[in-house]
């Protein structure tokens, strides 16, 4: 047995470990994952509980050719350090650093780019067909959280996959939601059975042997029924069966030597398979263990007593909560809908205020956007409170279900704008163009606290149709003015260069605005808090004056309000002296702090200053 294992050095293929030295390097790679977002954040309380069966995975498995598609990617930090890089988790979520998520340009063990959930098998299925295509041999692996099961592409992809007849091993991570309750000892028992590999040969020729004698067809038919009535009294696999599936389960998923000999059986059957695991979130470290939601994804923490190292100060989502109680204390209509984001969105205590007006719906956004449309139609003033990055899953329904009618619908698009250290896959910064082509959609933007909670009033009490009232995570800035009554504004008046942003971006821009003054050039700071439709009026007069423009958003280019705005000015044949558009560009934001995002992308204030003289054609004096 290794009396020490030095995860710099431990090698993807671990099939060479003892039972004993795989439960060691278990306990060294918790402790690490402890260690290291103790330090840096991250998603915590998932990765501890998937050690033991990623540790499985990499005995039976070779990850460089063998595909294995994680699903979110929450609990991939046990793969990466097992991947060659342990000493890379120092920069985890930093700028410049390895990914929170699986990212197949840092390894050729991470399959696939993950960030969004439920998608794992519909990814295994495509990739299990491409080998069959291509005549290659590796094997293909999906895991899947019990919660991402309630998301409706996990169900699409295990319909087609089960009736493939493709070999693919499913494995079901199930640290919460039992699927179904199974009878004490008794399943116990047949379930280990049934994961015998005897067990299986004798299946096999059972089968085989019934087909070959007389009444063998009848006999087997029978027997299998007898056997199936039993198993589905006792057993919570019949669902997946029915699908087409081999199950394998329910086992501990924190056993390493069981899951090692589990994964090597699946590894031998010719067709899918899903194995059925059973873990605790959180396991092994004690605060995570008592309050996983804390520990999903966490900041930085104080080892041992669990508590976080820096202040809770209030937020966005927060204010959102707040301010819905309170509108909900006065209307009796006004309900809360949620993606599995109870406390990322705000929500906790209108759950517990108003329970039989709370609707957590699991991660289906698509189906939350019907169901509000439902509601709405019928009388009730929904509210769905949805991350940007997620609410682009139900596109669709906005348009087919609450467009079509113009129903009164109002999303609560949180995270909007760049989210910091989860990167590419959760960055909101594609909302404001896919939300301006839903007709009659209205979309406002608050710069802090105060204008929230008017926008989200006027939007309930005073708008009809579709609203989105959107804002970023985290807290305000430094301009605290409630200018939600107008569509568009003049914040501070100038008559050299007009500066044009929404949400907090204004802070960026006063703050450039100020620079610009200390060299003797007055800028106009027009505030936009409605972006959809835009109000030009303000605009157009401001850009009379100065014939400079400078818009700067934190959001994707194309469709941004930057191009809007352009196209506006030029179909009133508005001629300009000068003019830059400020955005994140046409490609993908890396992760870090927002505040580095936004130097790197040129929306700090600085870089916005230095922008704004050469659009007065001052260059870099």
């Amino acid at each position: 047995m290794l009396s020490i294992l030095n995860l710099d050095y431990i090698s993807d293929d671990l099939s060479s470990l003892s039972d004993s030295e795989a439960a060691a390097l278990c306990e060294l790679l918790r402790a690490r994952l402890i260690d290291t977002v103790s330090r840096t954040g991250g998603h915590l309380a998932s990765s501890l509980g998937a050690v033991e069966l990623i540790v499985a995975i990499h005995r039976v498995f070779r990850t460089a050719q063998d595909r294995l598609v994680f699903d979110v990617g929450h609990q991939c930090y046990a793969h990466k350090i097992l991947t060659g890089r342990n000493a890379a988790m120092e920069t985890l979520r930093t700028l410049g650093g390895i990914a929170g998520f699986p990212k197949p340009s840092e390894s050729d063990c991470d399959a696939f780019v993950v960030g969004h959930a439920s998608n794992s098998v519909s990814v295994a299925i495509g990739m299990a067909r491409a080998r069959t295509l291509q005549k290659k041999k590796y094997h293909v692996l999906a895991l899947i959280g019990d919660g991402a099961l309630s998301g409706g592409l996990s169900y699409e992809g295990l319909s087609d996959a089960g009736d493939s007849g493709e070999p693919l091993i499913v494995i079901l991570n199930d640290n919460g939601m039992s699927i179904t309750k199974s009878v004490g000892g008794v399943a116990d028992h047949l379930a280990r059975q049934r994961l015998k590999p005897q067990y299986l040969r004798f299946k096999k020729g059972y089968r085989k042997a019934m087909n070959v004698l007389p009444l063998g067809g009848h006999v087997y038919n029978v027997t299998h029924k007898v056997k199936t009535a039993i198993k589905e009294t006792l057993l919570p696999c019949s669902l997946f069966e029915d699908m087409g599936f081999t199950y394998l389960g329910p086992v501990d998923g924190h056993d390493v030597k069981r899951l090692t000999r589990l994964l090597s059986y699946a590894k031998e059957l010719k067709g899918p398979v899903l194995l059925h695991v059973r873990t605790i979130k959180g396991k092994g470290y004690a605060p995570a263990e008592r309050n996983p939601d804390k520990f999903h994804g966490v900041g930085r923490f104080c080892v041992e007593t669990g508590e976080l190292l820096h202040g809770s100060d209030t937020n966005f989502s927060a204010e959102f909560g707040r301010a819905m109680c309170e509108l909900a204390e006065a209307d009796p209509t006004i309900c809360a809908i949620t993606a599995a984001m109870q406390g990322g969105t705000g929500l906790d205590e209108f759950a517990q205020r108003f329970p039989q007006r709370f609707f957590d719906v699991g991660i289906a956004e698509g189906h939350a956007v019907t169901m509000a449309a439902g509601m709405a139609k019928q009388g009730m003033k929904p509210v769905f409170a949805v991350y940007s990055t997620f609410l682009q899953r139900a596109y669709d329904m906005l348009i087919h279900d609450v467009s079509l009618q113009r129903l009164h619908v109002v999303l609560a698009v949180d995270r909007a704008g760049l989210v910091g250290e989860d990167g590419e896959t959760h960055h909101g910064v594609f909302d404001t163009a896919f939300l301006d082509t839903v007709p009659g959609m209205t979309v406002l933007c608050p710069s802090n606290f105060r204008e929230l909670r008017t926008m989200l009033r006027h939007a309930l009490l005073q708008l009809d149709g579709p609203v989105a009232i959107r804002y970023p995570k985290g807290g305000e800035g430094a301009f605290q003015e409630d200018t939600a009554a107008d569509k568009t504004c003049v914040i501070r008046a100038g008559g050299d260069i007009t500066l044009v942003g929404f949400g907090v971006t204004i802070n960026q821009l006063l703050d450039c605005a100020e620079r610009l003054a200390q060299r003797g050039i007055q800028a106009e700071v027009v505030k936009l808090n409605t972006i959809t439709p835009i109000d030009v009026q303000p605009i157009l007069a401001s850009l009379k004056k100065t014939c400079r423009l400078l818009c700067a958003e934190e959001t994707a280019r194309a469709g941004g309000v930057g191009q809007r705005l352009t196209s506006a000015l030029l179909e009133q044949g508005v001629v300009l002296r000068g003019m830059a558009l400020v955005d994140l560009g046409p490609g993908l934001v890396t992760h870090g702090t927002v505040a580095q995002l936004r130097q790197l992308c040129g929306l700090d204030g600085e870089s916005l200053y230095h922008k704004a003289l050469e659009v007065c054609g001052h260059g870099e004096q």
